[in-house]
């Protein structure tokens, strides 16, 4: 008797109780929702970064488009390179002077 006595108690020990198993599946579904925010922050992150690095070289391509554009500036004050960037740009030429192009090879 005993042994049927400890197999009762064990079956008893094993059932979980409604108000158990209520908070059991409140807990998983809790767990769910928290588990579905944290992968949606982590998605987030990942695409600010990306942008973050997409912003960065635009930026690095917008200051090296700058510099050029200084010194372009610079070079563009001084008289003889004006004249010289316009007839090579320009194909213009001084008084009396004729232009003959070459084929390339």
């Amino acid at each position: 008797m005993t042994q049927t006595k400890k197999k009762t108690e064990n079956k008893k020990r094993r059932r979980l109780s409604p108000i158990a198993k209520l908070i059991s599946y409140i807990l998983i579904i809790v767990s769910g929702v928290l588990l579905y925010n944290v992968g949606q922050e982590v998605y987030t992150h990942m695409m600010l970064r990306r942008q973050l690095a997409e912003a960065q070289a635009r930026y690095q391509e917008v200051l090296e488009e700058n510099e050029y554009l200084t010194s372009e500036r610079e070079k563009l004050k001084d008289p003889d390179y004006v004249q010289s960037y316009a007839r090579n740009n320009y194909m213009l030429s001084k008084d009396g002077e004729q232009i003959y192009y070459l084929p390339e090879k």
